[in-house]
C-alpha cells in the first residue's frame, strides 16, 4: 500500500428504535434492536481489512446488555468508542445546557460501566451541534467533535425524510430542522480547531463531503446509489477520493449498521435508502469501498487521526461564536 496521509472511518451505532423514533413510529417505545445482527458483521468486515475505527455509541443502548456487549466487543478489537448522546435525538440544538450535560455525561457513564475507556470524541445525532455543546465538550476534556457535515444537501435530505414520516409523528418537535440548512456549505471540509474563549484546543473532524461539489459520500448515500447503479456508486466514490487527494483533504468516512443489514432485518424501515439491497451486495460494496480507501490512505480511528494532526500542527481555527450566526 502506498500511503499518502491518514484517513479515518467512523461508525454511528444507531439502533432500530432510534430510527423508528425519528420517523415517528410508536414501535420505538419497545426499544427494538438490530445490534445482534449488525455488530458481528461489522467487526468481521473491519477485521478482514485490518482496520480500527471509531464507533459512536448511543448511551441508552450501552446501558442495556446488548449495547454494553457491542461496545465491549468493538473495544476488544482495538476500535475507539465515542459518545453519540444518550437518547439519539437529532435536535440537540434545542436543548438547554443542563439537558445537554445529561446527554453527554450519562453516555460517558454507560460506556465506562461497560468496561470501555471514557470517550474523548463526540458526534451529535443528525449532525446537530451548537456553541453550548462544544463549550461543554471542551470543559469535559474531549479531544474532538465530529458533528458537522459541510454540505448544501441537508434541506433536500430533510424533505425526503419528512415526506415519509409516519402519520403519528409529532410536528414541531424538530423534524423541520433535521440535517441543518444550506448555510452548512460554508463550513470547512477539513479538520480545524474551535476557538472557545481564549482557547483553541477542541478539534472538529467533519464528516467529509466531496471537495468542490460538497456532496456527501458516506455509506448511506453510496448504498442508495448502488441500489440504482453499482457502476455509478463506484464511480462516485472513486471521484470523491480523487478530489480529496487533489485538494489535500484527508477523508473521514461515516458508516451505519444499516449499511450491512437487509430490509427484513430492519422492520419498520422500508422507507430507508438501500433497504432493498441484499446483504451480499451491501458487503460487496463496502468491501470495495474500504479497499479503495486503503489503497490511497492509512486508515485509522478518528482519535488517532486527531492525534496525528495535533502533533504535526493544526493551525486552522474557527470561532465557536460562528455557530450562532450560521450553524
Amino acid at each position: 500500500m502506498t500511503t499518502t496521509s491518514r484517513a479515518s472511518i467512523s461508525l454511528d451505532l444507531d439502533n432500530l428504535w432510534a430510527y423508528l423514533r425519528t420517523h415517528g413510529d410508536s414501535r420505538w417505545e419497545r426499544r427494538p434492536s438490530f445490534l445482534a445482527a449488525a455488530v458481528p458483521r461489522l467487526i468481521e468486515l473491519f477485521g478482514e481489512h485490518s482496520l480500527t475505527t471509531t464507533v459512536f455509541a448511543v448511551g441508552a443502548d450501552v446501558a442495556r446488555e446488548d449495547g454494553a456487549k457491542a461496545v465491549a466487543a468493538f473495544a476488544a478489537e482495538g476500535h475507539e468508542v465515542g459518545n453519540h448522546s444518550y437518547l439519539h435525538e437529532p435536535w440537540l440544538h434545542r436543548f438547554s445546557r443542563r439537558r445537554l450535560e445529561a446527554e453527554v455525561c450519562r453516555t460517558e457513564e454507560a460506556i465506562v460501566a461497560a468496561g470501555v475507556p471514557r470517550p474523548v470524541g463526540f458526534r451529535g445525532p443528525g449532525f446537530s451541534v451548537t456553541r453550548p455543546l462544544l463549550e461543554l465538550l471542551d470543559e469535559r476534556g474531549y479531544s474532538y467533535d465530529a458533528s458537522t457535515l459541510p454540505t448544501w444537501i441537508g434541506p433536500l435530505a430533510r424533505a425526503y425524510h419528512n415526506r415519509k414520516l409516519s402519520p403519528a409523528a409529532e410536528r414541531g418537535t424538530g423534524h423541520e430542522e433535521l440535517f441543518g440548512g444550506f448555510s452548512r456549505v460554508r463550513a470547512p471540509i477539513g479538520a480545524y480547531r474551535w476557538r472557545i474563549g481564549d482557547r483553541a484546543r477542541l478539534v472538529e473532524v467533519p464528516v467529509t463531503t466531496m471537495p468542490l461539489l460538497r456532496l456527501p459520500f458516506h455509506g448511506t448515500y453510496l448504498v442508495r446509489l448502488f441500489e440504482a447503479s453499482p457502476r455509478l456508486a463506484r464511480a462516485y466514490f472513486a471521484t470523491a477520493l480523487r478530489l480529496c487527494r487533489i485538494r489535500g483533504v484527508t477523508p473521514s468516512l461515516l458508516l451505519h449498521p444499516t449499511d450491512v443489514l437487509t430490509g427484513a432485518e430492519m422492520p419498520g424501515m422500508e422507507f430507508f435508502p438501500g433497504a432493498g439491497v441484499p446483504r451480499a451486495r451491501k458487503a460487496e460494496l463496502l468491501g470495495w469501498v474500504l479497499s479503495a480507501m486503503r489503497r490511497h490512505f492509512e486508515v485509522v480511528s478518528i482519535g488517532t487521526q486527531v492525534a496525528g494532526l495535533c502533533s504535526s500542527g493544526l493551525n486552522r481555527v474557527r470561532d465557536v461564536r460562528e455557530l450562532d450566526r450560521c450553524g
